[in-house]
């Protein structure tokens, strides 16, 4: 995955034990004011103690507290998901490829400068040459510098003149670059694959461009991605190139079931 805010779950999950560690002793602190100072000091390192003795109750309860975090997380996202799943799924700015009408929908944040999105495209070129039936949805998320937003820019207009398979031709040449993609790179593609340069050029200053960058940035705030490629497959949230078979067994389920996992 490449990350647009490195993740800090770990230690958030470590000064989160800490602040209830320290909140707790307070709170003890605060309803044994009969205690003497002498109690207290014993008391405090009867704790100490016994955690020293037992570390894996701090091992326990930081697993827990991840647990927790990893469900709530969850759970926003599926929210999101629910709430969003017009811009999602049928907004006016992406692009659609595969099976326009497919049962089975996965969606696609990338980044034309993101490695590990090359990596994950000869996945989803699998998916759709073994699945007639899946239905891809792609949205530039364009986070890893100015190239990114210019390249993002350009496709945006591409997508004015391009759709369906001939978009996807131009997607794979822009991914596929070699070096850092930017306006030069994508304007070359596009010329390549017989783009109105003229169009293009007035289309990428448009209203239409900018507010389609700004949906997707908008929905990925929601859905807190951290990185790049991002997926959306049922009601579940993928981040990061989690691989062909991983991707597979979430679009087997929606087929079947009309969820990721069944």
């Amino acid at each position: 995955m490449t990350p647009r805010q490195t993740p800090f779950r770990r230690a958030f999950a470590i000064a989160g034990l800490a602040a209830v560690l320290t909140f707790a002793t307070s709170l003890l602190s605060a309803e044994a004011a009969e205690f003497s100072a002498a109690q207290k000091t014993e008391l405090g390192g009867i704790i100490k103690d016994y955690l020293i003795k037992n570390p894996e109750v701090l091992r326990d309860a930081l697993a827990e507290l991840d647990k927790r975090q990893k469900a709530e997380e969850t759970a926003a996202r599926q929210k999101v998901v629910t709430d969003q799943a017009g811009k999602l799924f049928a907004s006016n700015y992406q692009v659609v490829v595969g099976n326009p009408k497919g049962t089975a929908t996965l969606v696609e944040f990338f980044d034309y400068n993101c490695g590990y999105c090359k990596k994950a495209l000869d996945d989803i070129v699998k998916l759709m040459k073994t699945d007639p039936n899946l239905r891809v949805v792609l949205k530039d998320f364009p986070v890893l510098g100015p190239g990114s937003v210019e390249a993002a820019q350009v496709a945006g207009a591409v997508r004015n003149q391009f759709k369906g398979e001939k978009f996807f031709d131009f997607h794979q040449k822009l991914l596929l670059s070699r070096g850092q993609v930017g306006k030069a790179q994508a304007l070359a593609v596009a010329k390549e694959l017989g783009a109105d340069m003229d169009k293009l050029a007035k289309d990428m200053e448009s209203a239409d461009v900018r507010s389609g960058i700004e949906e997707v940035m908008q929905i990925a705030d929601q859905l807190n991605l951290t990185g790049t490629p991002s997926f959306v497959i049922g009601q579940d949230v993928v981040v990061g190139a989690v691989g062909y078979d991983e991707m597979k067994s979430k679009v087997d389920g929606v087929h079947k079931c009309g969820k990721a996992v069944c």
